[in-house]
């Protein structure tokens, strides 16, 4: 458990030295990104989006119904959740709607992924 709360420290650290060492990080255009017009690759990329947006919610769902953390990874959810914070990064740099919006929400996913696992370990070393 150690472990896997220094790698969550780090990824932290790490994604908010890289988020506060960029004086870019507004996007030029912020029109783009709540302008209602929406061109054909960004409903592909909304479409793509979905899919790999949810990966990671059958392992969720299958831990919430289990009650268990059982053959559960935390580890993975972090590192992509860590990337999932870059991706939302490059997301505004290329003023990307589909960029943002599925990354945020993968990361909330991973977010639950990473917080149930710790729930029902605790619980499960506690028994």
């Amino acid at each position: 458990m150690r472990r896997c709360n220094a790698l969550t420290i780090a990824a932290i650290l790490l994604s908010l030295t890289a988020l506060s060492g960029c004086g870019d990080l507004v996007p030029r255009n912020t029109r783009s990104l709540l302008v209602p017009k929406f061109q054909r690759s960004e409903i592909l990329g909304f479409v793509a989006g979905l899919g790999t947006t949810f990966a990671a919610a059958p392992d969720l769902i299958a831990m919430l119904k289990r009650r268990s953390s059982v053959g559960m990874k935390p580890t993975m959810a972090a590192i992509t959740g860590l990337f999932q914070i870059l991706w939302i990064y490059y997301g505004l740099l290329i003023a990307s709607r589909p960029v943002i919006v599925w990354n945020v929400i993968s990361v909330l996913v991973n977010f639950f992924n990473v917080t149930a696992y710790r729930h029902f370990a605790s619980k499960e070393k506690s028994i």
